[in-house]
C-alpha cells in the first residue's frame, strides 16, 4: 500500500454540533470524501454558564464518539479527533477525554484555540496561490477564530473568546431579542474583539466566513444566491433576526442554528466592523478540513517536517520573547541539541517528529527564569505545558514541557509522578530528549556562546564530540563531564570530547 492509499478520518467535537469526515488522500495530494456525518448534540450546552457538560448533553456526545470511533475502525482510518472550547473550557472537561478513551477508542485532543484558527486556516485556504493574502473568519459557539495568511500558510492567529452558544446564553438570546438587549450584545461582542485583535494591521478589506453559522448568515443577509454580504446586509440582518420570534426563524434555519443565529449575527457584525472589512464570502471548508489536510501531510514526511517544525519554532520563539528569555542562549542551544540529534540518529533511534519536540523543549528551556530562577525548570514545566503552541499537538506539547523540565536538575526517572502516566514509548522519548538537551545546555553554561560549532559521531561504544571553540569552554567541559554519566545510562555508550584548535 502506497503513503497516500492510507484512509484519514478527522472528528471535530464543536461547541454547537460533533462532526466526522472520513476520507482518502489521492496521488494529487487532494482528498476523496468516503464518509460524512454531524450531530447537533451541542456539547457547550450549559457550559458557558455552569462551567461543566451537564451529564445528558456528555452521554449524547459519547453516543455519537461511539458510532464514529466504530466507523472509523471499519475504515481501518487513521485518526484525529479534536476538541475545541466547550471541552477545553468545562471542568470535567478531562472526564469527557478518559471517556472518549475508554467507551469510544477515540484519542480525543483538546486543541488551544490558536491551534483551532490554523486548522481552519488549512482547511479554507488549501492549494491557495503561494502570494495571494487572505483573512479566515470562524464563528464556533464558544469562541471567534480568525487567521491571517499568505498563500496556504498563516502569518497570524487569533481566538476570541465569544461565540455563538456563548453569547446566546449569556444574554437569553434564543427567543426574540429586544433592542436594549441587543446593544448590550454589540458591546459585550465588540469589547471582545477590542480586547483581543490588534488594530489596525495589514489585511485585505474582505474576508473569507467559514462554519455552518456564517454560511447560514450570508445565506440570509445577501442577495438570493449569493455567497457575499456586505457589511450593511450583515447589518441589516441582525436587526431582522432579532425582531423575529424563535418560531419565525426556526421557518428559515434549522432549529437549533435558529436559536444562536442572532448572536452569531452580532459576532460576524462585530467582526466586520473591528477589522474594517467591507464583506465576508461564506466558504464550505473548515476544521475538518483542515484536520484531514494536516494528516494528510504528515504521511508526507519532508513537507510535513518543515512545515510543522518552522511553525512551532515560531510559536516557541514568540513564546519566549513575551517572557523576556535569553535568546542568544536559547537559540544556541536549540543548535546544538539539533545538531546531536541530526547526527545521532542511530544514538538516540527516535523518529523524525521528535525533532520538533526537542526545538521547542531547547527554545523554551529556561522560560521558567520569568517566575523563579531557583526552581525555574518545574515553572518551565508548568508554562510550556499550558502555552498555546500551534504547531504541537497536546501530546507533543506535554512531551516537549517534560522534556524542558528535566534538562537540569533530577534526571527523568520512572518514578517520577510527572512522568508515571507516560506510556514507556513516551517515557523513553523524554529521557533521551531530555539528555540531549542536557548535553546541549551544558556546552553554552556560560550563556556566552563560546562554541562555534560541534561535530558528533558514534564509534566502537563511545560518542565523541568535536568541539570548535571561539572562546575557553571550561565552564562548558566542566558541565559537560558531569552529564556524562546520564549519558551513559541512557545511550549506553561514553560521552567523549575533542576540543580542536580555534581558528584565527
Amino acid at each position: 500500500m502506497s503513503e497516500l492509499s492510507e484512509v484519514l478520518a478527522a472528528v471535530d467535537v464543536g461547541t454547537n454540533a460533533v462532526r466526522l469526515e472520513i476520507a482518502r488522500p489521492l496521488p494529487d495530494h487532494t482528498l476523496e470524501t468516503l464518509h460524512t456525518e454531524r450531530d447537533p448534540v451541542r456539547p457547550g450546552e450549559g457550559v458557558f454558564l455552569t462551567g461543566n457538560i451537564p451529564r445528558p448533553v456528555a452521554d449524547r456526545l459519547l453516543a455519537a464518539l461511539r458510532r464514529y470511533g466504530a466507523l472509523c475502525r471499519r475504515h481501518r482510518a487513521t485518526v484525529r479527533a479534536v476538541a475545541t472550547s466547550a471541552v477545553r473550557e468545562a471542568r470535567n472537561g478531562p472526564e469527557i477525554v478518559k471517556r472518549a478513551r475508554r467507551e469510544a477508542g477515540l484519542e480525543l485532543e483538546v486543541v488551544s484555540g490558536r491551534e483551532e484558527a490554523r486548522l481552519i486556516c488549512l482547511g479554507v485556504l488549501q492549494g491557495t496561490p503561494p502570494r495571494a493574502r487572505n483573512l479566515v473568519v470562524d464563528i464556533g459557539g464558544g469562541s471567534t477564530e480568525v487567521a491571517s495568511a499568505l498563500g496556504e500558510s498563516p502569518e497570524s492567529l487569533w481566538s476570541v473568546p465569544v461565540g455563538a452558544v456563548r453569547l446566546t446564553e449569556m444574554f437569553g438570546a434564543s427567543d426574540k431579542v429586544v433592542p436594549q438587549r441587543l446593544e448590550l450584545m454589540r458591546s459585550y461582542a465588540a469589547e471582545a474583539f477590542r480586547e483581543t485583535l490588534p488594530r489596525p494591521f495589514p489585511h485585505p478589506r474582505g474576508a473569507l466566513g467559514s462554519s455552518g453559522t456564517i454560511n447560514a448568515l450570508v445565506a440570509f443577509a445577501a442577495e438570493r444566491g449569493a455567497r457575499r454580504a456586505t457589511l450593511r446586509e450583515v447589518g441589516r440582518a441582525v436587526e431582522a433576526l432579532a425582531a423575529m420570534r424563535l418560531d419565525q426563524r426556526r421557518k428559515l434555519f434549522e432549529p437549533r442554528r435558529a436559536e444562536i443565529v442572532v448572536a452569531g449575527a452580532v459576532i460576524l457584525e462585530s467582526a466586520m466592523r473591528h477589522l474594517g472589512l467591507a464583506s465576508v464570502t461564506s466558504v464550505d471548508t473548515g476544521l475538518r478540513d483542515g484536520i484531514l489536510v494536516d494528516l494528510m501531510r504528515r504521511t508526507l514526511p519532508a513537507r510535513a517536517s518543515r512545515d510543522q517544525a518552522a511553525l512551532a519554532a515560531e510559536a516557541a520563539l514568540t513564546m519566549g520573547r513575551r517572557l523576556q528569555f535569553d535568546e542568544r542562549h536559547a537559540l544556541q542551544v536549540r543548535d546544538l541539541a539539533l545538531a546531536l540529534f541530526d547526527q545521532l540518529p542511530g544514538v538516540h533511534g527516535l523518529p523524525p517528529a521528535a525533532r520538533r519536540i526537542l526545538e521547542t523543549a531547547a527554545i523554551l528551556h529556561d522560560v521558567g527564569n520569568a517566575v523563579s530562577f531557583q526552581r525555574h525548570h518545574k515553572h518551565t514545566w508548568y508554562l510550556v505545558a499550558n502555552a498555546d503552541l500551534p504547531g504541537l499537538s497536546d501530546k507533543e506539547r506535554g512531551l516537549a514541557a517534560l522534556t524542558a523540565r528535566y534538562h537540569r536538575r533530577s534526571p527523568p526517572e520512572r518514578h517520577r509522578a510527572d512522568l508515571a502516566e507516560l506510556s514507556e514509548e513516551e517515557f523513553q522519548l523524554v529521557r533521551r530528549l531530555a539528555t540531549l538537551l542536557r548535553v546541549a545546555d551544558s556546552l553554552d553554561r556560560s550563556h556566552h556562546q563560546p562554541l562555534r560549532a560541534l561535530e558528533a559521531r558514534s564509534r566502537s561504544g563511545t560518542v565523541k564530540l568535536a568541539l570548535r571553540p571561539r572562546a575557553p569552554l571550561d565552564l562548558e567541559l566542566w558541565d559537560l563531564e558531569r552529564e556524562g554519566s546520564l549519558f551513559r545510562q541512557v545511550f549506553r555508550r561514553k560521552l567523549a570530547y575533542e576540543v580542536l584548535k580555534r581558528r584565527r
